[in-house]
């Protein structure tokens, strides 16, 4: 099963000025946000790499870590191995990986994915025309990927148009800040939040993450 027709993957920049315009319809609370973005740092970036086992592993690589420090473990992954690959990642020993500066529970994932891309038990490419739930549920079922890595991945490798990762502290976050909360909403709040959102919360959450970095100055998106 496809995407439906109307919920057109972000692909290109055109994507992202639609989605922006749309999102300002269905809440009008964003437009002053959207004008803070634009002011501050320009437009809402685009941020698609391509789908597949590199673009997994370098999601893996920046959970629970700052966007600068993954960026390091990440470079010295890719002179370490010479490009990520499934295959490279495979035939890299845990105290190379030690070296990089990967967790064990990172190299343990890292390795789970790399020998599900290489049996074929899942195909990273072809989630990318699968349905939002049915793409995570795939996903999650590897030992080590969690919703926001899924949510992640298919955000930004697979350009699934409505996916919003709740959980990612930048967005609750940005959504506390944008709204004037008390508190920063948990993951579920967020969630139920993001519901007004919906058929553009993968724009939402993009135009969240550039409202964090506006306002802090400071990167937060979790892809490079």
């Amino acid at each position: 099963m496809q995407i439906p027709n109307e919920m057109r993957r972000i692909d290109n920049e055109s994507d992202i000025v639609a989605g922006v315009a749309r999102l300002a319809m269905l809440d009008r609370r964003m437009a002053p946000v959207i004008a803070t973005i634009a002011a501050t740092i320009g437009p809402v970036p685009l941020r698609r790499c391509e789908p597949g086992y590199n673009a997994l592993a370098s999601i893996v690589v920046s959970q629970m870590v700052s966007r600068a420090s993954a960026d390091a473990i990440w470079q010295r992954l890719e002179h370490e191995t010479g490009g990520v690959t499934a295959r490279a990642i495979l035939a890299l020993d845990s105290e190379r990986m030690r070296a990089v500066g990967l967790s064990g529970g990172k190299q343990r994932t890292l390795k789970t994915l790399a020998d599900a891309v290489k049996t074929g038990k899942i195909d990273l490419i072809g989630l990318a025309d699968c349905p939002a739930d049915e793409a995570i549920a795939r996903l999650t079922a590897l030992k080590g990927i969690g919703p926001w890595t899924a949510e992640v991945y298919l955000l930004f490798a697979a350009g699934h148009p409505d996916i919003f990762p709740a959980g990612d502290v930048a967005l609750q976050a940005a959504a506390a800040h944008m709204f004037a909360m008390d508190k920063r909403p948990d993951t579920k709040s967020l969630r139920q939040m993001a519901q007004v959102w919906s058929p553009v919360r993968g724009i939402a959450a993009r135009v969240l993450w550039a409202y964090y970095s506006a306002i802090m100055q400071r990167e937060v998106v979790p892809v490079a």
